[in-house]
C-alpha cells in the first residue's frame, strides 16, 4: 500500500475525500451472502430483506424529521413493521440455506 501511495496510484479514486458508507448492518452478513447479494443487485434483482432494509433506512430518516407526536408514533409503528418483516425474511433465507 505504501508503494501504491508513493506512486500516486491511490489519488483520484472514486469517493476520495468522502466518508466511508455506513454498512454496520452488513457486518452480520456472511461473505458468501454478500457476494450473492451483489450478483443479484448487479442483475437488477434484490432479495426482499435488502429491499426492506432500504425501506427501514428511509423510514428512520423520515422519523428523524418528524416533530408531531402522532406522526412520530405512526412512523415508529411503520418502522417496527418493516424491521419485523426484514427479520422474518432473513430467518427464512437462513432456514432455506441450512436446508
Amino acid at each position: 500500500m505504501l508503494k501504491a501511495l508513493a506512486e500516486g496510484k491511490l489519488s483520484g479514486l472514486e469517493g476520495e475525500g468522502k466518508p466511508l458508507p455506513d454498512h454496520l448492518g452488513d457486518a452480520y452478513v456472511s461473505a458468501g451472502d454478500a457476494v450473492g447479494f451483489r450478483i443479484m443487485a448487479e442483475a437488477g434483482v434484490l432479495p426482499e430483506e435488502i429491499v426492506l432494509k432500504k425501506q427501514a433506512a428511509a423510514q428512520r430518516a423520515l422519523l428523524a424529521t418528524l416533530t408531531d407526536p402522532a406522526m412520530r408514533k405512526e412512523a415508529m409503528a411503520e418502522l417496527a413493521r418493516l424491521e419485523m418483516r426484514r427479520a422474518i425474511a432473513e430467518e427464512a433465507r437462513r432456514a432455506f440455506m441450512k436446508g
